[in-house]
């Protein structure tokens, strides 16, 4: 009889044991940051109108020339993203404009018409700046230059969007159950993937490190 108990509870201690390294490994994938982007080329990119308006410099994806989008359609989560944090490094050069879409879908041209858009532009005519969640909350103020890089991280749980420019938390949204919104709009948080915007053939922004960490 002692002998099945120590046996019984030595299943049980493994059990545990096993438990709890399964829930390590599980919170260990949670807290992983991927890479959405080899720095070699466009593999996992989809580009419709204008590819030619993306390219690869140094490392870099170089956005330059006529009005394009380049979405993620890689296999990292099926390029289906509801809460998580992205980042990347980013530099523009002076006049520049440009834009990070969340919560988006594929489309061959136009302006993407589903999601958010995260404002890239710090001296551009457009007096919208850097870290703006496009017509929604809207920054007036320049918390970075052209010509240098910084990081530009954007985290979506539930209905919520935090923007953070260098660490600077410059966006804190919640979208509310009933929006406002222009007929037809479907700037919304409906899940999606991520593109980068290409705005005019004036306008020169790279892109690199770009992650993401999916989140629960």
């Amino acid at each position: 009889m002692k002998k099945i108990f120590l046996l019984t509870l030595i299943v049980s201690q493994l059990g545990w044991v096993y438990d709890i390294r399964a829930q390590q490994k599980d919170n260990s994938k949670n807290n992983r940051w991927i890479s959405l982007f080899n720095g070699e080329n466009l593999d996992g990119w989809k580009v419709g109108e204008n590819a030619t308006s993306f390219s690869i410099v140094d490392g870099a994806i170089k956005v330059q020339g006529d009005v394009g989008h380049l979405f993620y359609n890689g296999e990292v989560e099926g390029h289906q993203f509801q809460n998580f944090e992205f980042k990347t490094t980013v530099m523009t050069k002076p006049g520049a404009n440009s834009g990070i879409y969340i919560h988006t879908k594929y489309q061959e041209d136009g302006w993407p018409s589903q999601g958010y858009e995260v404002q890239v532009n710090n001296s551009h005519t457009d007096w919208k700046r850097t870290g703006s969640l496009y017509d929604i909350v809207d920054l007036k103020e320049n918390y970075v230059h052209d010509d240098e890089w910084y990081t530009e991280h954007i985290k979506v749980e539930g209905n919520r969007v935090i923007v953070k420019i260098n660490d600077i938390v410059v966006v804190d949204y919640t979208e509310p159950s009933q929006p406002k919104r222009n007929e037809g709009s479907m700037r919304l948080l409906k899940g999606g993937t991520f593109a980068l915007q290409a705005h005019d053939p004036n306008s020169i922004v790279f892109f690199k490190d770009i992650m993401v960490k999916p989140l629960p």
